[in-house]
């Protein structure tokens, strides 16, 4: 008897949409909560409190109307046999432009071309909603709808550009790689990860954001000393104009080794009038290298890459895995979507462990800042950052539990206030 493979998976599928929606519903009546949590009462002020709430519910019912359409969308395309349809019409497409249907490089192509263009024109509609209604309704956005469309150009000319030969080298792979297969994707996708992590900030970010060296001054110098203190091999110090597009605001660093690079969003500096709530914010990413956890994190994700591949080896030739999808070949790229999907369960535990891990590495970043110092100024800087970008205020515990990469701002300042007197 034949594994009801599909009808597993929409059946988790489904179960998985009530459990998080029944998390949505728990933090949606946080939100609604009209006083401020204690910790964070003569902190924030209620005007900018009364904008969080009111930016949080919008987003919130906004996310429940997009995660509805998404599984009724994504139910109906793997319960009424619409992908292996699609598969078959993607190849029939392929003689009317004079290309040959039985190579499976060029039918993955057709096909993805197919679901690309059927993913723009779905996800449009929300992407406008959320950005010229929601986004500008409380002050964030600032993009023009022609600066909204030369991105989705950009984007789309560079999957045309990178997707080919990345997915040709994969089904590749996949043909050839025979015993070792799980070692061979792995290898191929390390490799590449890494030419993308050097790429991107050089050549792909520029694209879209504009990013000029950080002038001299008190805050560049605040901030070389700091990185020199450390030993951070500091090459570059950027500010990208994120208000050109957005008056969100934030700070990350990237690079290998010994070449080592820091940006600015320019609203932040417009935010933090205090340059040390700057050098604070510095000082706490800089915690997460000095402690290893860009290093753990990337080892973790490798480690889990290796055993989803191992997985997909175990599985790419059954069948009845295919069959029950309504396939009667076994294309590489539907392989992997399959089982994608089989291992549903396991992707969502793993994305909760990590998003664990995550919140503990935050707690990690920020005492490592305290211990330099930097308490007095990393605390109003964490409240001044969650005033700007109206981030919520209440939060349920099992939402953000399950949710949050990072701990809501009440966790984090109570923790900042423990280790302080541990330093004192």
């Amino acid at each position: 008897m034949a594994i009801p493979f599909m009808e597993t998976v929409v059946g988790f599928m489904i179960v998985m949409y009530i459990f998080e929606t029944y998390l949505d519903l728990r933090q949606l009546t946080a939100l609604k909560l009209p006083t401020l949590p204690k910790t964070l009462v003569g902190v924030i002020s209620q005007e900018k409190f009364e904008k969080s709430r009111a930016y949080s519910l919008d987003k919130s019912y906004f996310h429940f109307v997009h995660e509805f359409v998404t599984i009724l969308m994504d139910s109906a395309i793997l319960f009424f046999g619409i992908l292996p349809w699609f598969w078959k019409i993607s190849g029939a497409v392929l003689p009317r432009l004079g290309l040959d249907p039985e190579n499976e490089i060029l039918h993955t192509l057709s096909f993805l071309a197919g679901v690309m263009t059927w993913s723009q024109i779905t996800d449009l509609p929300f992407s406008l909603y959320s950005t010229f209604v929601i986004e500008s309704r409380h002050g964030f956005n600032k993009q023009t709808i022609w600066m909204f469309i030369r991105d989705m150009i950009k984007g789309t000319f560079l999957s045309v550009i990178l997707g080919p030969p990345i997915v040709a080298a994969i089904i590749f792979i996949v043909q050839k790689g025979g015993p070792y297969l799980a070692i061979y994707l792995w290898a191929f996708m390390f490799i590449l990860s890494l030419v993308m992590m050097t790429i991107y900030p050089v050549l792909i970010a520029p694209l879209f954001n504009k990013f000029t060296p950080l002038p001299d001054g008190d805050l560049r110098e605040k901030i070389e000393k700091l990185a020199s203190s450390l030993k951070f091999p500091l090459k570059k110090l950027f500010v990208v104009d994120g208000s050109t597009r957005s008056s969100h605001s934030n700070a990350y660093m990237y690079g290998f080794f010994k070449n080592k690079r820091i940006v600015l969003y320019d609203t932040l500096i417009q935010q933090c009038k205090n340059e040390d709530e700057i050098v604070a914010v510095i000082a706490h990413e800089l915690g997460h290298w000095k402690l290893n956890h860009t290093t753990y994190s990337f080892i973790a994700v490798q480690i889990l890459a290796f055993l989803q591949f191992g997985g997909y080896t175990l599985v790419r030739n059954s069948t009845d895995l295919f069959s029950s999808f309504g396939f009667d070949t076994q294309p590489v790229l539907i392989g992997l979507i399959i089982f994608q999907h089989t291992v549903i369960p396991l992707q969502h535990l793993v994305s909760f462990g990590l998003n664990l891990v995550s919140r503990a590495f935050e707690f990690q970043a920020d005492a490592f800042a305290v211990k330099l110092g930097y308490a007095k100024d990393l605390r109003p800087a964490l409240v001044k950052l969650q005033e700007e970008n109206l981030s919520a205020m209440n939060t349920d515990p099992l939402y953000s539990a399950y949710h949050y990469s990072h701990p809501p701002l009440v966790e984090r300042l109570r923790a900042i206030d423990g280790e302080d007197k541990k330093t004192d």
